[in-house]
């Protein structure tokens, strides 16, 4: 004959302390910035900014956020190697990305102007990353 579980309460009465979650922005702007300041602040997170696409990969891996904000730009494909990277591997693949564009930076724009003449190639003719 089976006997009935325990009816004890393991669950205590005390209120849930939950860790403050880590929220990695790459490429931020001001203008993003000023935007999630306020529900950022709100939810007491954890901000870490990285200022480059190239340092990003091996920071996420590091800081393992719960949260990444990225923003990729059309005039750099850093930031689109660095979302290809975090889904091919395992270790990050489950951490979720929120992408913006931003318009292209000011200097990018005036050296496409100065180079208005010169026939450009839509993506910069560089290797690809090894993602292994």
């Amino acid at each position: 004959m089976m006997t009935p579980a325990s009816s004890t309460n393991t669950f205590s009465s005390a209120p849930i302390r939950r860790a403050t979650q880590k929220v990695l922005i790459v490429n931020g702007d001001s203008d993003i910035l000023e935007v999630l300041e306020p529900v950022l602040e709100a939810g007491k997170y954890d901000i870490i900014f990285v200022e480059a696409s190239a340092h990003a990969y091996s920071q996420i891996r590091r800081v393992q956020p719960d949260l990444v904000i990225l923003c990729l730009r059309i005039d750099d494909v850093e930031g689109f190697q660095v979302l290809s990277m975090l889904k091919l591997d395992a270790d990050t693949r489950d951490i979720p990305v929120v992408t913006y564009t931003a318009p292209a930076r000011a200097d990018a724009e005036e050296t496409a102007e100065e180079d208005e003449d010169v026939e450009a190639p839509i993506f910069p003719a560089r290797p690809a990353l090894l993602m292994n």
